[in-house]
């Protein structure tokens, strides 16, 4: 398979990474949004802070993560994704007796949205609005993995 430089670019998640923090968005070369992974042992914690212009959502995949807000806690479970506005004070913190694995995303300024073009195949050149193009029938038994 025949690839430019930069088109597609892998990486995966590490809980077992030695640094809290590990920045998603270099490894993959995302220049649109932030994304890291942020691991935090029982009783470890982030720094208080916000941003000037950078919303964030966290999506908590292992553990419970207790969201200090101004002030105030909450608590967000295992797959659940909150979002905090930019100029708000936050701190994540993990009470918990396990550890603490979450994905944050931080973006700035308006979402494009709508500017995808879908194809009824690859040999088709031109592409059409997503939502004038019915979804494919989906895969029948024999093409599915073992």
């Amino acid at each position: 398979m025949r690839r430019v430089e930069g088109e597609i670019a892998r990486t995966r998640l590490d809980p077992d990474h030695q640094e809290r923090f590990l920045s998603l968005r270099r490894a993959l070369g995302v220049t649109s949004f932030g994304m890291n992974q942020i691991v935090l042992q029982p009783g470890q914690r982030g720094r208080i802070h916000r941003h000037a212009r950078q919303e964030e959502v966290y999506l908590v995949l292992e553990g419970r993560l207790c969201l200090i807000v101004e002030g105030e806690e909450s608590h967000v479970g295992e797959g659940e994704l909150v979002r905090v506005a930019p100029s708000v004070r936050r701190q994540l913190v993990n009470r918990g007796p396990g550890r603490l694995v979450l994905l944050a995303l931080g973006g700035a300024g308006e979402h494009q949205g709508r500017d995808g073009e879908a194809f009824a195949s690859w040999t088709q050149a031109e592409g059409v609005n997503p939502q004038d193009l019915p979804l494919p029938a989906d895969l029948h038994g024999d093409e599915l993995a073992p």
